[in-house]
């Protein structure tokens, strides 16, 4: 299912209850809250990767007992659905999937609805809001981008307002080198906006390869948190499915490249 193209943090009752998971990147984060303002969160940040599959759900038991709340009362449950991570997108959506068939009982035959996120939209939530707490003019335009390896990063744009975050293009891979001119051609609102932010993990490995870029750099990753603020607006606009329905986004098939391919990349380099 898609995402709806507009979605914004909003405010909503202490009555509603998510579990968000958040496993697309070498980091994992997990987090239960309302996604309202000022209302309580039990979170954790820890090493992902590959320990994720084996530690997300003694995490997911931990805050749940810490919250005294339980799988039934759980309004959904929210992941990070990609792109990023291929085995954290995979264990993400098995996990959540599990959770939410777990959570089985009369009232709800068919379990906990579940949200599934594009990682890059909760990368430009978790942008927009250490904007929001540091005190600096709101982004006009956030870019998010992930280091998909293999000498590519995985971008999507957003535009920001008082409705909230609208997606500009969706999420795609791109050489480091040609994200300047994809911004220029596919959304050329990016490169005129004076508060345009980069947002992503991808400065530290590519550098220069992004000089053709505009726009304010800002370290981050999508976090579990995002994905709690951003539940509420995606539960009221409709976009919860059955677990069986949720599904990752890879946006690419590739995992891997050939000996040749790698030799070639690095011909290229030097």
């Amino acid at each position: 299912m898609s995402v709806s193209p507009q979605l914004a943090p909003a405010a909503s009752g202490p009555t509603l209850r998510f579990l968000a998971l958040e496993t697309s990147t070498d980091v994992l984060s997990v987090a239960l809250g309302s996604g309202a303002p000022g209302d309580p969160v039990w979170q954790h940040t820890g090493p992902g990767g590959a320990q994720a599959s084996a530690t997300l759900l003694p995490l997911v038991q931990s805050l749940m007992a810490q919250a005294g709340w339980t799988l039934q009362s759980l309004d959904a449950v929210v992941f990070g659905r990609g792109p990023g991570s291929f085995t954290g997108l995979r264990t993400a959506c098995a996990v959540a999937q599990g959770l939410a068939y777990g959570a089985q009982d009369a009232a709800r035959p068919a379990g906990v609805p579940v949200l599934a996120v594009d990682t890059l939209l909760a990368l430009a939530e978790e942008a927009r809001s250490a904007c929001a707490d540091e005190a600096q003019p709101a982004p006009g335009v956030i870019v998010a981008l992930l280091d998909a390896r293999m000498d590519e990063l995985y971008v999507a744009p957003y535009a920001h307002s008082a409705d909230g975050l609208q997606e500009l293009a969706p999420p795609r891979l791109c050489a480091p080198q040609n994200l300047g001119a994809y911004l220029a051609q596919a959304v050329p609102q990016a490169s005129a906006h004076a508060d345009t932010v980069l947002a992503g993990n991808v400065f530290a490995a590519y550098g220069e390869r992004l000089a053709g870029a505009v726009g304010l750099r800002r370290p981050a990753l999508p976090t579990a948190t995002a994905l709690l603020r951003l539940a509420p607006g995606m539960l009221a606009a409709g976009a919860a499915v059955a677990a069986q329905d949720a599904l990752p986004l890879y946006v690419r098939d590739k995992v891997a490249q050939t000996t040749a391919e790698r030799d070639a990349l690095r011909a290229a380099s030097a």
